[in-house]
């Protein structure tokens, strides 16, 4: 199968701007590597959701990260992955995809840390990226394990790379990786439809 004519991702560009820019920010007032100061613009944190009901931090921890290592990784699989998973959804409902991934992985992880004695400072788009490596594996593989220049195998070593890396790193929200992960795949079956070949796919 190919992909005729492929179209322009610009909500999967827009977002990467949006993380680029409020990094920016974050650098010019302060340090992006702070916990305190991160934590008092927007960073997630279990206990300020649940108890001072600052619900905006499920969304703005999406946006933020610590430091430039961490965003630059996350960015250039965002930029790798997310205008495949933007063409196969729509502009729009990928839009939503991206946000209850990256919401939805931050709920999960604060459920877990608060059943814990330890609650840490959170940041980062991965648990929405980690939705999209799971959202475009379920599109993927229901289209013969090929979707434009990915194919069902590329993503299975990703993921299995990824997770490794994850778990064998310190500092990391490994909850919210795999939250992110399967909510991708929840979300994907229930708003990818397979296109017919009039509308982009074309058999070889």
């Amino acid at each position: 199968m190919k992909w005729r004519g492929r179209k322009t991702a610009w909500v999967n560009s827009i977002l990467i701007v949006l993380n680029i820019l409020f990094f920016l920010y974050l650098e010019w007032v302060g340090s992006s590597e702070d916990t305190l100061f991160m934590l008092h613009h927007g960073a997630m944190f279990p206990a300020l959701v649940v108890e001072k009901k600052e619900y905006y931090r499920l969304l703005t921890s999406v946006f933020m990260h610590f430091g430039i290592h961490h965003i630059t990784n996350n960015m250039l699989l965002l930029f790798i992955l997310g205008d495949n998973m933007e063409r196969a959804l729509g502009s729009i409902k990928y839009l939503i995809f991206y946000l209850l991934c990256g919401i939805g992985a931050n709920v999960v992880s604060m459920m877990v840390e608060l059943q814990s004695s330890e609650q840490a400072v959170g940041a980062g788009a991965s648990g929405a990226i980690f939705g999209v490596i799971g959202g475009l594996f379920y599109v993927v593989t229901i289209n013969r394990g090929r979707l434009e220049d990915l194919s069902t195998n590329q993503l299975i070593i990703m993921i299995i790379f990824s997770l490794y890396f994850g778990f064998t790193s310190a500092g990391v929200d490994n909850v919210a990786h795999v939250a992110g992960l399967v909510i991708g795949i929840i979300l994907a079956a229930i708003l990818y439809r397979k296109p017919t070949s009039r509308q982009g796919y074309g058999e070889i």
